[in-house]
Formats: structure tokens, C-alpha cells, sequence
């Protein structure tokens, strides 16, 4: 299996291949030990090629998945500003 910490990647073709052998009838256990793929992320492949045709995981996420992620980059950055405006504050209090 891969190193957590540095995760394999796959090219959208590979990925397809393996979905193809799965849909058409090659055990997911044989494609596991052959392929060295958990079967989590090949239960993620096969769903996301049977719901939108991609593998890819901003293909298969929901309106409000894509709404909550660009919340929270919103909140990261406005977080930031607060923190730059907060070390300023005392520097342009003394001019």
C-alpha cells in the first residue's frame, strides 16, 4: 500500500482502465492485489465514473460540498486579513 504521507497519483486513464476491468466482471479483490489499489479508492473511482463521468473530485461533489469549500477559504483568508490588520494597528498608532 502507499505511504499516507505521500500518496500515489494516477492519471485519469489508469483509473479508467481499472474501472472498466471492474465493470466488466474482474473481481475488485483480484484488481486490489494486482493493481495495489484499497478498496476504498476503488469503490471511489467506480462511483464517480457511474455519477459524472469523472474520476476527478471536484467532478462528483455536491453543490453544497463546493459552497462549504469556498466558505471556508473565505473564512481562511478573512482570518488572515484580521490578523495582518491586528500586528499593523500599533505600528500606525504611533505615527
Amino acid at each position: 500500500m502507499a505511504d499516507p504521507k505521500h500518496p500515489r497519483h494516477y492519471d485519469e486513464a489508469f483509473k479508467r482502465q481499472i474501472v472498466q476491468l471492474y465493470e466488466n466482471g474482474k473481481p475488485a479483490r483480484e484488481i486490489k492485489d494486482e493493481y495495489d489499489i484499497s478498496h476504498s479508492t476503488l469503490h471511489r473511482w467506480v462511483q464517480g465514473i457511474r455519477n459524472s463521468g469523472s474520476t476527478k473530485a471536484a467532478d462528483n461533489r455536491t453543490p453544497e460540498q463546493n459552497e462549504l469549500i469556498e466558505l471556508r477559504k473565505r473564512s481562511r483568508q478573512l482570518e488572515m486579513e484580521v490578523d495582518v490588520s491586528e500586528q499593523a494597528a500599533p505600528v500606525f498608532a504611533r505615527k
